[in-house]
């Protein structure tokens, strides 16, 4: 009764601005256009009346005036784009959960193209991620039921349950044949945002998973901690910031993020419908900062919005060195408008630019270094063994000095020892067995990560190239 009583008000009050923009017409003679235009709105209402009775009356079984009007909303948001949607209780509720970092569910990140649903990622240790579902699969079941052509919506829907609750995935993973099936227990999910270690002694490897309160602070926290372990030894060498398979999250919080590295500018601005309305935030000038360390930023295809915020300032400003694959993409602004206190709607209000005015909406960020991400073991499985013969190799080779009998007995044992290592290291490499892919993602180590230590021997080349050019002078 409230909505018929809202429609009818709203005809109300398109019909007495039309009659009085008759009245003044005469008078003023206004523009005929905007006329025909609110006429047009008033008809277009009309008609969706006339259909909801038609329902209402005439459908074979009787049907929920609120789930027509909900799945009227739903359909008005779908004409826009991928980001705005009509938002019922539970998705509010869980939009206002996600962001707290806490939430009940299986921790994917899902899109949907061509009627298909995408996983864009999962989030670190959560039932997903230890389940081994990867970014770019295709979720095709729900507990044995086909979910192909169904709205995003829907497929979220069922994939939400109670806490503890069993359930059923089947995933499509280009260059397998037929589904992969995962069984996954729902469990409530507890994001910690920010993991940090040591790689190669003295450089500090830091994981943000998602931008949500307080993820600045933690990234404070770890790099403060980072550089206290590695005092004695003159400090950190450089920074890896891995924001691959990061979906986003808090815009301040990429902002906050942003200002650890940078001294002062633009982090951010918007273009809204109105070109001239700009909003722009800026590198925040006060707190913790890391201005000199040598950087990389490391993107892949499911790093997305505040990651790719957070990468394209550190670009832009040359304050860091972006490696891996195109980024996602996600360069829209969406706003929550709160509709009562269960409802609201999600609504792409502008696009995101970089410091430099770079649209990153459906383009992303493009690397400065392309390095595409290679499964180690089998990197490992293809490297050629070394075979050259050298100097040392040769009977009777003469050494750097001059040895003393003891020496030239410890070098034989060692080039002894050398020679099985790498007969061993050859067979095991020969012998080795397909590692489980479950087993890989729950023990991923940064040490051990192709891009990872890409991204290491840069630095290192920095570092080597800094202090050449400092004897140069």
């Amino acid at each position: 009764m409230f909505l018929r009583s809202f429609i009818a008000t709203i005809f109300l009050v398109s019909f007495s601005f039309h009659s009085f923009a008759d009245k003044t017409s005469k008078e003023v003679k206004s523009p005929a256009p905007k006329i025909t235009e609110n006429k047009s709105r008033f008809e277009q209402l009309e008609l969706f009346n006339k259909v909801l009775h038609l329902v209402e009356t005439q459908y074979y079984r009787p049907v929920s005036t609120e789930k027509l009007i909900e799945g009227a909303l739903k359909g008005m948001m779908d004409t826009l784009d991928p980001h705005s949607a009509f938002l019922n209780k539970d998705f509010f509720e869980k939009m206002q959960n996600d962001t707290q970092g806490e939430f009940g569910g299986l921790g994917l990140e899902v899109t949907q193209r061509d009627g298909v649903i995408y996983i864009i990622t999962p989030i670190d240790d959560t039932p997903a991620f230890r389940a081994g579902i990867l970014p770019k699969d295709k979720l095709v079941e729900i507990n044995h039921e086909p979910i192909v052509g169904m709205s995003l919506e829907q497929s979220i829907e069922r994939m939400r349950g109670k806490i503890g609750e069993k359930i059923h995935l089947g995933i499509v993973r280009d260059g397998f044949e037929g589904v992969k099936h995962f069984s996954l227990v729902r469990e409530m999910i507890k994001v910690k945002p920010v993991k940090s270690e040591l790689v190669a002694d003295h450089f500090a490897y830091i994981r943000l998973t998602q931008f949500q309160k307080r993820s600045a602070e933690s990234m404070e926290e770890a790099l403060k901690s980072l550089k206290s372990k590695t005092a004695k030894q003159g400090g950190i060498s450089g920074i890896i910031l891995d924001l691959r398979s990061n979906p986003g999250g808090l815009l301040d919080q990429a902002v906050d993020v942003s200002s650890l590295f940078l001294k002062e500018g633009i982090v951010v601005s918007t273009e809204s419908r109105d070109r001239q309305n700009k909003d722009i935030r800026y590198v925040k000038k006060s707190g913790f900062k890391d201005l000199t360390s040598p950087m990389v930023v490391l993107v892949n295809g499911a790093s997305a919005s505040a990651s790719e915020i957070v990468a394209g300032a550190l670009q832009d400003y040359k304050r860091a060195v972006i490696m891996g694959s195109q980024s996602f993409g996600k360069g829209s602004v969406q706003t929550v408008a709160q509709l009562d206190k269960d409802t609201g709607v999600k609504l792409t209000i502008a696009q995101y630019m970089t410091p430099k005015n770079r649209k990153i909406q459906a383009v992303g960020i493009i690397p400065d270094v392309t390095i595409e991400e290679v499964d180690q073991d089998a990197f490992e499985k293809d490297l050629k063994e070394d075979r050259y013969i050298r100097e040392k190799d040769l009977r009777n080779h003469l050494t750097a000095a001059i040895e003393t009998p003891a020496e030239k007995k410890q070098r034989e044992i060692f080039e002894r020892e050398e020679r099985v290592h790498r007969i061993g290291e050859m067979d095991k490499r020969k012998n080795k067995k397909k590692v489980v892919e479950d087993e890989v993602f729950k023990t991923f180590k940064p040490s051990e990560d192709y891009q990872v230590l890409q991204a290491v021997r840069y630095l290192q080349g920095f570092n080597v190239f800094k202090e050449t050019k400092s004897l140069n002078k």
